[in-house]
């Protein structure tokens, strides 16, 4: 008989990241506050530690060898992005000492057969999760939410991972080439259009804001994940490259549509994000100081939302559910529950 899973008791959402962007900035501390000054050291913001969650550097900023080893000794993570929101480095002191959670991580990662059920349950929320965004604020036919829902049983039944990847990048396909249909209203339509995802770079606005928003949950995930106790650089869907934490990139599957995209949408269709906030260089797009600033406030709202939580019935901020989800993730690794269960909201 299968046993009830134990309650998972989040922690406050007390604490909020800091984000320093400004060229030039510095980041310090004075006695027990964190403190942000611009290059010509004038204070522009300071935190007491205790409400600190993590520091985000973006671009050119110091941070002084007091702040990093006082962040280290609270385990504090510093999170380091490029100027346009690529995940650079994570340091949080030496990480959390569950070695026998790493060992059971890595043991797992080296089974195929358990790869392969972690990802088909990663890439099935994932692909639920797309379907609810369009059924909720689309305008598409039944025809595309049928294809969706086909694609995600599939993907719950997928022999291996190549054929998982396909199936993904079908359901990816079907999603985005249906994408601008969330955008509200002829202004948003006419001033944001979109018609496909492209990266790397990024090629016009709105795909601009999608990259800059996956890069934000891969951070969030990240240090979520090295909270809990995991090494993020190792996954299970996504297979190891240098550089990559294919562990943050497995998890946060189930939450582009519900965080990244979401975001995308409410700054898109509030207006908060306008033209004036893009920079273009060479073929792509990115967004300028200003532009990051606002969507960064629009994402921690979005972080702040409650929802019901599908296990455990109660309601609890998206920051909280990134964790329970590496801690779910964990009891699984380390046998106590039978499967992974994916995030999904109706």
């Amino acid at each position: 008989m299968e046993q009830p899973v134990r309650r998972m008791v989040p922690a406050r959402d007390d604490a909020q990241p800091v984000y320093v962007q400004e060229a030039g900035a510095r980041v310090g501390i004075s006695g027990l506050c964190l403190q942000v000054k611009d290059r010509a050291q004038k204070l522009v913001t300071q935190a007491p530690l205790v409400n600190v969650s993590h520091v985000v550097v973006m671009g050119n900023v110091q941070v002084s060898s007091q702040a990093i080893r006082e962040l280290a000794d609270r385990g504090v993570p510093v999170a380091w992005l490029s100027s346009g929101g690529w995940l650079s480095g994570l340091i949080d002191g030496l990480g959390h000492g569950r070695i026998a959670l790493r060992q059971a991580q890595f043991a797992a990662a080296a089974d195929p057969a358990r790869c392969l059920a972690l990802a088909r349950t990663f890439i099935t929320a994932k692909v639920l999760n797309a379907r609810t965004l369009l059924r909720r604020d689309g305008d598409v036919g039944q025809g595309v939410l049928l294809e969706l829902a086909q694609l995600a049983e599939r993907a719950g039944q997928a022999e291996s991972l190549a054929t998982l990847l396909g199936l993904e990048g079908n359901a990816a396909r079907v999603y985005f080439a249906n994408f601008g249909s969330l955008l509200l209203g002829d202004e948003a339509l006419r001033t944001f259009d979109f018609t496909t995802r492209n990266r790397r770079p990024p090629k016009d606005e709105v795909n601009a804001l999608l990259s800059f928003g996956y890069s934000l949950l891969t951070k969030d995930v990240a240090v979520a994940a090295r909270l809990v106790g995991f090494d993020p650089y190792l996954g299970f869907f996504h297979q190891p490259r240098f550089g990559r934490p294919s562990l943050a990139l497995d998890v946060m599957e189930e939450f582009r549509p519900l965080i990244a995209d979401s975001v995308v949408l409410r700054v898109i269709n509030a207006k908060e994000i306008k033209p004036e906030h893009f920079i273009r260089r060479g073929i792509g797009m990115t967004l300028n100081a200003d532009g990051r600033r606002k969507f960064m406030r629009a994402w921690e709202r979005r972080m702040s939302d409650e929802v019901t939580h599908p296990l455990f019935g109660y309601r609890v901020s998206y920051r909280r559910i990134l964790e329970m989800q590496c801690r779910l993730l964990a009891r699984h690794l380390t046998g106590e529950l039978r499967a992974y269960s994916g995030f999904t909201t109706r």
